[in-house]
């Protein structure tokens, strides 16, 4: 591709899939001019019809644009209309349009190549500039480089990890020791211990760690940890923390043991009836489904403290889509719910004879008349009391879809969100756009909510060799 000089001034070209792909896109150049033409205005009018996520990604770009529209004269309009970013300094829009437009003799009249004549015709007026056209289209990407016309691709939502688009909600000091004794002198602190209603609680007093959350898990190790609690109380100069029962041995929840600090942290935000929100996310075999359906059985079947539990996950296929599938609601999800099926068997199978009591009917009429299957398009207008909420998948719902399960949340219910930012099947979700990671951000610093990123603990070669080769 065509490389050049970046000059002080850079102007960003932008086709329709970068704002597709991303339509935060307009807020990632920091303080150079972002260049919307009017080959693209006119293709976001075409997408924005129809109720695929193409069409609603198309309708939120364009609600964007109006916004930033809205109160502007023509003056600014001709300079540049200020982009006011969160942080660091603002940028600007433009607006391209032109009346004496052609394409070159050797090219078809198509959207692409309009673009790419709207984008040589700009870089002709401005020589004081460095005029890129941004494009995912690696066609389109060839045919600017035959013309001389700088391209790039955009890759600054390019991360494909739980840890990189998201917090991981733990902060683990291996240089304490595996006593955990060296912990208060890493950390420069004062410490308190006090006993209420139960529970042990850590006050701190002195210079807090800038990376501390509420709601996050302090250990001095990853595996075999002395020292494990939970941040409860947090301030510039004070921290309170609350130390996790052990579910590695001793306790268990419903017969599943913990075993590392991030799983055992897993089991204490699922039981605790402070939180109401939890988020775990990690790759294929670190436990989510397991350790969240057994917390689930565990305090509705035994301890009584929801009436149902309410599994649903996004019907979005990996491949190509199968076509419509015959029965009720449930019947339908059913080819969903191989992970929900595939824990089910795992938690009921009797450990002494290797035997799964699934097929009993005992078992299926107790199971069914608690757990629920939903599809998550008909949970529009739904209260939710009295509930154990696991929503699978989660990082293909967009953020608002996920926004939209999470308020169905009534008295007494707790909300338990899965996912993996690395299996994204959803087009135009990217790892850091997704609902998974809007919520894990949003939810943040809210006493009432937590999340960890698990990791690999027990995997099978097969599957770790499978990583290795993608």
């Amino acid at each position: 591709m065509v490389r050049i000089d970046k000059k002080a001034t850079r102007l960003y070209v932008l086709d329709t899939n970068v704002l597709i792909h991303d339509p935060a896109a307009l807020y990632q150049f920091d303080e150079h001019e972002v260049v919307i033409p009017m080959t693209v205005l006119e293709e976001l009018d075409k997408h924005k019809n129809g109720i695929r996520e193409i069409a609603r990604t198309a309708r939120q770009v364009s609600r964007t644009l109006s916004d930033l529209t809205a109160n502007v004269d023509i003056d600014q309009i001709r300079d540049g209309i200020p982009i006011t970013r969160l942080t660091g300094p603002e940028g600007r829009l433009r607006l391209l349009c032109y009346d004496n437009l052609s394409i070159p003799d050797n090219l078809e009249d198509t959207p692409d190549n309009r673009l790419l004549a709207e984008t040589c015709l700009l870089r002709d007026e401005r020589p004081d500039a460095s005029v890129i056209l941004v494009t995912k289209d690696i066609n389109l990407r060839v045919k600017a480089a035959a013309l001389g016309v700088p391209v790039e691709d955009y890759l600054t939502d390019r991360a494909y990890d739980d840890s990189d688009a998201m917090i991981g909600g733990a902060r683990v000091y291996p240089e304490a020791g595996q006593d955990g004794s060296g912990l208060w002198e890493t950390l420069k602190t004062e410490v308190k211990v006090e006993r209420e209603d139960g529970r042990v609680i850590y006050r701190l007093a002195g210079e807090i760690p800038t990376d501390w959350h509420l709601g996050m898990l302090v250990s001095d190790s990853d595996d075999g940890a002395s020292f494990e609690a939970v941040v409860r109380d947090l301030g510039p100069r004070h921290a309170h923390l609350e130390l996790l029962t052990n579910y590695r041995h001793g306790a268990s929840v419903w017969g599943v043991h913990a075993h590392d600090s991030r799983q055992n942290f897993t089991l204490n935000l699922l039981m605790d009836e402070s939180v109401d929100l939890v988020t775990i996310a990690g790759s294929a075999g670190t436990g989510k489904t397991f350790m969240t359906l057994a917390a689930a059985f565990q305090q509705t079947l035994d301890g009584k403290r929801f009436e149902r539990v309410v599994f649903t996950r996004a019907p979005i296929s990996m491949s190509e889509d199968i076509g419509y599938l015959p029965g009720t609601e449930e019947e339908k999800m059913s080819p969903w719910m191989g992970a929900f099926h595939d824990n089910m068997d795992n938690l009921l199978r009797d450990e002494h004879d290797g035997s799964s009591t699934w097929n009993q009917e005992a078992t299926r009429q107790l199971l069914g008349s608690r757990v629920q299957i939903r599809a998550p398009g008909f949970m529009r207008g739904r209260t939710l009391n009295d509930t154990f909420l696991i929503i699978d998948e989660a990082q293909n719902f967009t953020p608002k879809q996920l926004k939209s399960l999470i308020t169905r949340a009534g008295r007494n219910t707790k909300i338990v969100c899965l996912g993996n930012v690395g299996q994204i099947d959803t087009p135009y979700l990217t790892a850091n756009t997704c609902g998974m990671a809007a919520v894990v951000q949003r939810f943040r610093d809210w006493p009432h909510a937590g999340h960890v990123t698990l990791q690999s603990v027990e995997r099978s070669r097969l599957a770790l060799a499978g990583e290795e080769l993608l």
